[in-house]
């Protein structure tokens, strides 16, 4: 039997890394999800499993195109989010995080539906404030080749509030840190997924400087929480709200755990660091403990190995060998 508090959700980006987990989650907690995507990164693999349950429905689309469905909440999650893919239509990018959020705030306020939108650390930039808080403003290159996907992100968030303060619209906005696990795209040249590619081929690992950059790594399970969590608050709460893990660690030290976990021969080599390529990353997350009582609970060993057995299973040797070409 159907909760009565069951809701109509929409997940745009439904068929992505994240989404496919979110889709997942709210069809776990007795939600109609449909799922929107028009599988620029996202795949009908990673919603396979839901396809035959009675109340998800998929639809593919571009919300760079106005969408007209009935629905009661709106989880807006589409957007390419690696460099390799947001650099690959940088202009499509910006389109994206743009006129995706523009189209998703109008359906959203003809509903009078709650929205959430997925921001990213990336907003902060290059930081020079360690950790980041959600008050701190910055420090964006915004004519480099990731502004396509922070400066997108950062003018997303500003139509989200502006949304909120001149039609009242009940916002969610969550700044997304590093996260990882099952259903990574293997070729999204994000650094979990290289090294576990590379590792289980035993090819070298490939890190960019002298490894010594810093980043925070959240198993995708923790940040949906985060994600469920927030968006159940009173309609006060708008954020933006940092979601993430603030365990830091070296990208050598994560290439190093990688290494150890897959039994790999892999060596390490250097390259030299991308523009703008952020030097430290880190989330404050004392808001979301403290209005959500979250914190992350998968420590990144564990977590890695779920990742690793989900590499190891679901891709043969030889769709991992095309996917790294």
């Amino acid at each position: 039997m159907r909760q009565s508090t069951s809701k109509r959700v929409l997940v745009t980006g439904g068929a992505g890394f994240l989404g496919s987990h979110l889709c997942e989650r709210l069809l776990a907690d007795g939600h109609e999800v449909l799922c929107v995507d028009n599988y620029f990164t996202g795949s009908r693999h990673n919603i396979v499993h839901l396809m035959d349950h009675p109340d998800f429905e998929l639809l593919r689309h571009d919300i760079t195109w106005p969408l007209y469905v009935e629905v009661d909440q709106i989880y807006n999650l589409a957007c390419p989010a690696s460099p390799v893919h947001y650099q690959h239509d940088p202009v499509q990018t910006t389109k994206t995080s743009v006129l995706g959020a523009i189209n998703m705030l109008g359906l959203a306020k003809r509903l009078r539906a709650r929205i959430l939108q997925a921001s990213t650390s990336e907003v902060y930039g290059d930081p020079d404030v360690h950790p980041q808080p959600e008050d701190y403003r910055g420090n964006v290159n915004t004519t480099g080749p990731r502004a396509c996907y922070d400066e997108g992100k950062r003018c997303a968030e500003t139509l989200f509030f502006d949304y909120h303060r001149q039609h009242g619209l009940p916002i969610k906005v969550v700044r997304i840190f590093n996260t990882y696990g099952p259903r990574m795209h293997p070729n999204d040249g994000r650094v979990v997924s290289n090294f576990i590619v590379q590792a289980l081929q035993g090819r070298p690992l490939t890190i960019y400087g002298d490894g010594s950059q810093t980043r925070s790594f959240c198993y995708v399970d923790d940040l949906i929480e985060g994600f469920v969590r927030f968006m159940d608050t009173p309609e006060q709460h708008t954020g933006p709200l940092n979601l993430g893990n603030p365990g830091e660690f070296t990208i050598r030290e994560l290439a190093d755990m990688v290494i150890r976990l897959t039994n790999s021969s892999s060596k390490i080599i250097a390259k030299p660091l991308p523009q703008d390529d952020p030097k430290q990353r880190r989330p404050d997350i004392a808001r979301a403990k403290a209005l959500l009582d979250w914190e992350p609970k998968v420590r990144l060993e564990e977590g890695l190995k779920r990742t690793i057995a989900y590499f190891d299973r679901a891709l043969d040797r030889h769709e991992l060998a095309r996917a790294a070409e």
